[in-house]
C-alpha cells in the first residue's frame, strides 16, 4: 500500500471514531463477555497498558491494576475520563507511544490491530508494543474474524472494486460501515498472517483461537505473546 494513503486511513480511522464517539459508546457501555477468559491474565497490581481503550470499558475488570488507557480519539478519550475520572488516559499514536521502554507487565489491544493499515505499519505497531512491555510482559489481542460469515460480503466487495481499478486498497482490505454513513477501514487477517508478523518482531505466540464477544455474535480471533526475558 501507498504510504500517503496508508497514512490518510490511518487519520480517517481517528476521525471517524471521533465522529461516532458517542454513538459507538453507547452501545460498548459493558466488557464483552464471551472474551472472559482473557481478562484472568490480568493479575492484581498488574500495570497494563489498554491499547485502543476506547471509552476505558475495560476498567470494569482491569480495576485492580495499575491501569493506562491510549487511544488516538480524542473524542474517545473524553468520554473515557468522564466515566473514570480517577484513571489516566492518553490521546496518542499506537505507533509512537510517548510511554518509556519496558514499562507494562500485561498489553491489551481488543479490536484495534485490524484498524493498521499496510503491513509495515503494523509492523511498527508491534515493534511499538515489543518497546513498551517488560521482559517477559505479555499482549492480549484480538481482532475480527471477517473471512467468514458477513465478512465475505466487504471481501467480495473489494474483490469487484480491485478488479475495475476502482480500490487502493491491500488484499484483504475492507471498509466496514457503521450506521451506514462511516466506513471504517479493516485488515480481514488470517492466523497464518498473525502469527508471520508476531515471529518477525521477536514476539513469543503463547495460545491463540476464535471466541464469540457475545453469544451468537461474529468470532474475534485472539492471540496471546509475550516478549522475550
Amino acid at each position: 500500500m501507498d504510504k500517503k494513503y496508508a497514512k490518510y486511513l490511518l487519520e480517517k480511522t481517528r476521525d471517524d471514531y471521533n465522529a461516532i464517539a458517542d454513538d459507538f459508546s453507547s452501545t460498548r457501555r459493558f466488557v464483552w463477555r464471551g472474551l472472559e477468559s482473557l481478562y484472568y491474565y490480568a493479575l492484581p497490581g498488574d500495570k497494563i497498558l489498554d491499547l485502543g481503550c476506547g471509552n476505558g470499558r475495560l476498567l470494569q475488570v482491569l480495576k485492580d491494576t495499575d491501569y493506562v488507557g491510549v487511544d488516538s480519539s480524542e473524542k474517545l478519550i473524553e468520554a473515557a475520563r468522564k466515566q473514570y475520572p480517577d484513571n489516566k488516559f492518553l490521546v496518542a499514536d499506537a505507533l509512537h507511544l510517548p510511554l518509556p521502554d519496558n514499562q507494562f507487565d500485561k498489553i491489551y489491544s481488543i479490536a484495534v490491530f485490524h484498524h493498521i493499515p499496510s503491513e509495515e505499519l503494523r509492523l511498527n505497531f508491534l515493534k511499538e508494543v515489543r518497546r513498551v512491555l517488560k521482559p517477559g510482559g505479555l499482549l492480549i489481542l484480538t481482532v475480527w474474524d471477517l473471512r467468514r460469515g458477513r465478512g465475505l460480503f466487504f471481501i467480495l466487495k473489494f474483490i469487484f472494486s480491485r478488479f475495475f481499478g476502482f480500490s487502493k486498497l491491500d488484499l484483504g482490505d475492507v471498509f466496514v460501515p457503521w450506521s451506514g454513513k462511516y466506513q471504517r477501514y479493516v485488515h480481514c487477517f488470517t492466523e497464518k498472517e498473525l502469527n508471520s508478523l508476531f515471529q518477525r518482531v521477536g514476539l513469543i505466540i503463547e495460545d491463540t483461537g476464535r471466541l464469540r464477544a457475545k453469544p451468537g455474535g461474529p468470532k474475534n480471533i485472539y492471540f496471546i505473546v509475550r516478549k522475550q526475558s
